[in-house]
């Protein structure tokens, strides 16, 4: 016969690994404790846009600002002209990017007033 397993014991083995979150992307080693909306470890739900971008600013803890460059056609002189957009994120704790590093951002509900973007994996 099977065993039954506690409902403790579900809690335990829910906290030594991550979660899926519905993308194709390595989980992160390490854990993070207290961060609720980290999508490995938390409560948050990721969805829509997937963008890949620079980190050029990490000043706050859990924030960081990520820019990436696109380029939009001028019709008028059949040129291309260099685009670039710059968002606040939130950088989970067990991600831990850093100033220069290349990252995957995915779309969230809003997170405060100008963050509804989630650091999701971290690129070598």
């Amino acid at each position: 016969m099977t065993e039954k397993k506690s409902s403790e014991s579900r809690k335990k083995e829910s906290n030594k690994t991550s979660k899926q979150i519905g993308v194709d992307v390595k989980p992160p080693k390490d854990t993070c404790t207290g961060d609720k909306h980290c999508p490995f470890h938390g409560n948050a739900k990721v969805r829509g846009k997937i963008f890949t971008g620079k980190v050029l600013r990490v000043k706050v803890p859990k924030m960081a600002q990520v820019e990436w460059t696109w380029k939009r056609l001028v019709p008028k002189y059949e040129r291309y002209e260099n685009k670039r957009t710059r968002l606040i994120v939130h950088s989970p704790t067990c991600i831990n990017a850093k100033e220069g590093d290349t990252v995957k951002i995915m779309e969230t509900r809003k997170i405060s007033k100008s963050k509804s973007f989630i650091i999701i994996e971290k690129q070598d």
